[in-house]
């Protein structure tokens, strides 16, 4: 077997997926898992809730420990960039540690047999916000850190923040996809006053459609949520410290002319502190070659193959999915375990067919084929009470048809439809034996109304509690 190595570019759930399948597939060669952060693999969903909360430890959310690791016998790579890719020879640009000095060191090179890439997303920003004082992002696990070490000393929900004596401080969202609900909701069960400023003015509306964003936006206001619509204009400061010789830091956020009124009036929220939850962007920066397309992610084929012998896998990928005809790209947790050994397995077998061939006729078994990836997406979001669960397709859907089951609880079931088609299904405080029968109605494309049906059976199917 060749001594080259596979290398997997990303140290999180879908890199720590490829590289156990590699090793149950019977890769037996060099294995290198490369990752920019210098933790362990650790589980991501967990940093808006449990961890931002308080109510678990970093050592929690690690999915396999220095021992479990062993095992695989990897080469293991923390705290190390990929900086860039040559496709034609599968060779690898290595920086060194992260926050090492550069002088005088050359980057190194690493040749593999193949490559799967699993870099993931990072958190956008707004222009300036990295040079504010308490002005956040939350992606990575010290980003959860140093928010929760700011919030730690909440006061009761109703104080009048931090600015003015009490004890909970004045938290301004921007964004209110998942990630900016979620941490909403930490942050109010923790006593702070928080503002919840989107684009548009239902929460996650993109993701879960008009109605059921509707049932989360009362929620989140009898919590005590403001809700705001508007973009951003820009950041009022005052300096960190009284000499005036450090940074800024945040007191207020102003909003757009337009962007509804903040209490007081005007469109200025004051802010103790500030969270961007803006969405994402694929990390996919580092790859410059032109035989790969990176627009919105790293392009793939229904194999997830983006070149021969490279691969890619979780937030970062956007494959063709077999079942839906055209390409998509999933920040779901679940997908990224998925979608890891997926790529594993086909480029095992993409070797293993290439080696074939040298190894002449004699005795070989014949080498296992690739096969498509062709998941039924998962993803979930908790808030407050709520858990809120959906399979297929939930965003970009031509037709939604929502069923409240009980509004004082918001309990809702919503079926979302796409050219003719039920593409996609979500509930709120639906038991575990009728979800799963909801995720058979979308687990491949439905006619329209044959998924109703189903779904109407399935809501009468007992009376069975959450």
């Amino acid at each position: 077997m060749t001594a080259l190595p596979i290398a997997v570019v990303g140290a999180s759930a879908a890199g720590l997926a490829a590289v156990e399948a590699l090793r149950r597939g019977g890769w037996r060669g060099p294995l290198t898992l490369i990752g920019d952060e210098p933790h362990l693999p650790y589980d991501r969903p967990p940093l808006s809730k449990q961890l931002l909360h308080g109510a678990w430890e970093p050592e929690k959310l690690l999915l396999r420990t220095e021992e479990q690791l062993d095992p695989l016998d990897l080469d293991l790579r923390l705290g190390t960039r990929a900086t860039g890719l040559d496709v034609a020879t599968r060779t690898l640009t290595l920086d060194g540690p992260a926050g090492a000095d550069p002088s005088g060191r050359e980057p190194e090179t690493l040749a593999c047999a193949g490559v799967i890439v699993a870099t993931g997303v990072a958190a956008r920003s707004l222009p300036g916000a990295d040079r504010i004082a308490g002005v956040h992002t939350l992606r990575t696990l010290d980003d959860a850190l140093t928010l929760r070490g700011l919030l730690a000393n909440g006061g009761t929900p109703g104080s009048e923040g931090a600015a003015a004596g009490g004890g909970g401080r004045r938290l301004v969202i921007v964004g209110n996809g998942v990630l900016g609900c979620e941490a909403a909701a930490v942050a109010r069960e923790l006593g702070h006053e928080v503002t919840l400023v989107g684009m548009v003015g239902t929460p996650m509306a993109e993701a879960v459609g008009a109605e059921v964003g509707a049932l989360l936006a009362e929620e989140h206001r009898a919590r005590g949520v403001a809700l705001r619509t508007g973009t951003v204009e820009g950041f009022e400061t005052v300096p960190a410290d009284p000499a005036g010789t450090g940074g800024e830091q945040v007191t207020a956020v102003r909003l757009a002319s337009g962007g509804g009124t903040a209490a007081g009036g005007g469109s200025r929220l004051p802010a103790d502190l500030v969270l961007l939850a803006i969405g994402s962007r694929p990390a996919v920066g580092w790859l410059a070659d032109t035989a790969l397309d990176t627009t919105d992610g790293l392009r793939c084929d229904a194999y997830c193959a983006a070149a021969p012998g490279i691969y890619a896998a979780g937030d970062v990928a956007r494959w063709d999915h077999p079942l839906h005809g055209r390409p998509l790209r999933f920040e779901h947790r679940m997908n990224a375990t998925e979608q890891g050994m997926a790529a594993a397995r086909n480029l095992l077998a993409e070797l293993a067919a290439q080696a074939a061939p040298a190894a002449g006729d004699g005795e070989r078994a014949p080498a296992a084929e690739r096969r498509p990836f062709a998941p039924v997406p998962y993803f979930w979001s908790d808030q407050y009470h709520l858990k809120i669960q959906a399979y297929g397709l939930t965003a970009g859907a031509d037709r939604v048809e929502t069923t409240v089951l009980d509004r004082a609880q918001r309990h809702a079931v919503a079926l979302y439809g796409r050219d003719g088609s039920a593409v996609g299904v979500l509930a709120t405080g639906v038991p575990p034996r009728r979800l799963r029968a909801l995720r058979a109605v979308v687990a491949t494309p439905l006619p329209w109304d044959e998924a109703r049906e189903r779904i109407r059976a399935a809501l009468a199917s007992g009376p069975d509690t959450p």
